[in-house]
């Protein structure tokens, strides 16, 4: 075995022994202490072995994906690739999903009492609402929102409603909702690829991106349709910063704006904004003033459009925070917290991105025989890229406003570390293990969302 196959299972076994760690304390503080309101640390899930209806098909499509995905991710055309990954993504996901069955699985993940749709009926004047949203954020004021609603601005309430008025009302089709656009993620994050790196590293990565374990939670979870959004931005910056169009610049402003108002958390994807402007300074170089202003004015419209409603994002993010440390965030300890909420990444990214991402680090640091990368290969590029998504997961991990649940909170981060699966040499291997993950958690564990 080569040495840095066995440094990659070194970092996935250091991997595991955190997430059995997470796991052995978690279960103490919660028996002792009762802090962490989760039902089996570090997951808000529960123990139950079970089976259903999505059972035969997950199993298929992770045969077939080991078998045959790294193929066809190699000689597939490209846009064939990209459609066959955001089908492929949204069978895995709805097979996942099914495993609980139609009703558990996907119809009622967003009417719980925490969630988006229970809210639907207050919106009935739209303006009004917004107007009045800030008021019912602190969970002392009168008619509070639900933990969700009061948790987020109100583009993410409000795209639910939107849904309702079209006649796409009622959890299947909010969860289908979620479903299908989540799924595009993955597609988003290979045009990224391709644009900053090479079009072959995007190709490695695509298997990696389809069969992830974090599309266990990305069934019928809003947090799945945040993390494409947020995706799609950084793809158009990426387009626009690479010299393909300059106009995909107001495109990428439009859905940062919108991301912005889909979750506070969210703000951190602009070290990841960053990170693409960087890679791609050469043509901002060019015309970085058409740049600015067409990312400038794109990222305008969403906070203006709500401002003008009368929702204030500063205030709204104010009196979150006070409603955060009011619930189960003021009870749930920081300092178990801080290091397993990292566990919750491991196992809603598997073993084979830890292993990519070792190799990513690799490219990064400086040895004594190897000077810093000057980052004009697609190796490096890449390892940039997944190591700024991992440090917006640090930052908000650090600061403290991600105690717990961050198995979905998380997703829009997690999915730019998947690409790190494309460093590894062995990919079948590494994707069994991946699909193993997602399929062992979604049978021995109920999830909560």
């Amino acid at each position: 075995m080569r040495r840095g196959d066995r440094r990659d299972l070194y970092a996935a076994g250091a991997a595991a022994l955190l997430v059995l760690a997470a796991a052995v304390v978690g279960r103490h503080i919660e028996a002792t202490r009762h802090t962490l309101h989760v039902g089996w640390p570090p997951l808000y899930a529960n123990w139950l072995p079970h089976a259903g209806p999505g059972t035969p098909a997950a199993l298929a499509l992770a045969l077939l994906t080991v078998a045959y995905g790294p193929r066809l991710a190699a000689t597939l055309r490209w846009r064939s690739l990209l459609a066959t990954v955001w089908a492929s993504a949204t069978a895995w996901i709805l097979a996942l999903a099914l495993v609980d069955g139609w009703h558990r699985g996907i119809a009622v993940r967003l009417t719980t009492k925490y969630e988006y749709l229970r809210v639907i009926d207050r919106f009935h004047d739209i303006p009004a609402t917004l107007r009045d949203y800030t008021r019912h954020i602190l969970i002392d004021s009168p008619d509070h929102w639900p933990a969700h609603t009061a948790g987020h601005p109100p583009a993410a309430p409000l795209t639910f409603v939107l849904l309702d008025r079209v006649g796409l009302g009622g959890g299947g089709w909010a969860g289908l909702w979620c479903v299908l656009v989540g799924a595009t993620a993955a597609t988003a994050v290979l045009v990224t690829v391709r644009a900053l790196a090479s079009e072959e590293l995007a190709r490695g990565a695509a298997p990696f991106l389809v069969l992830a374990p974090a599309a266990v939670w990305m069934g019928a979870s809003a947090d799945a349709y945040f993390a494409a959004v947020a995706a799609w931005a950084l793809a158009l910056l990426a387009l626009a910063v690479t010299g393909r169009a300059m106009g995909w610049a107001a495109g990428a402003g439009l859905l940062f704006g919108l991301t912005c108002y889909l979750s506070y958390g969210l703000t951190l994807v602009a070290v990841i904004a960053a990170t693409v402007l960087f890679l791609g300074r050469r043509h901002v170089r060019r015309r970085p003033a058409t740049l600015a202003l067409l990312l400038l004015a794109g990222f305008a419209v969403v906070p203006l459009a709500f401002t003008l409603a009368g929702f204030n994002w500063w205030e709204a993010y104010r009196l979150l925070t006070t409603r955060y440390y009011q619930g189960a965030g003021g009870i749930r300890p920081y300092t178990y917290w801080v290091w397993a909420n990292l566990a919750c990444t491991v196992l809603i990214t598997g073993p084979a991105t830890v292993a990519g991402l070792r190799r990513a680090g690799a490219l990064l640091l400086p040895l004594p025989h190897r000077k810093l990368p000057r980052f004009d290969a697609p190796r490096p590029r890449l390892a940039l890229l997944v190591s700024a998504a991992l440090a917006a997961l640090v930052i908000a991990d650090l600061s403290g406003m991600s105690k717990a649940e961050t198995e979905r909170i998380w997703l829009p981060f997690a999915v730019w570390l998947l690409a790190a699966g494309t460093f590894l040499p062995r990919p079948r291997a590494w994707l069994t293990a991946q699909a193993t993950l997602a399929l062992a958690l979604n049978h021995l564990l109920l999830t909560g969302w």
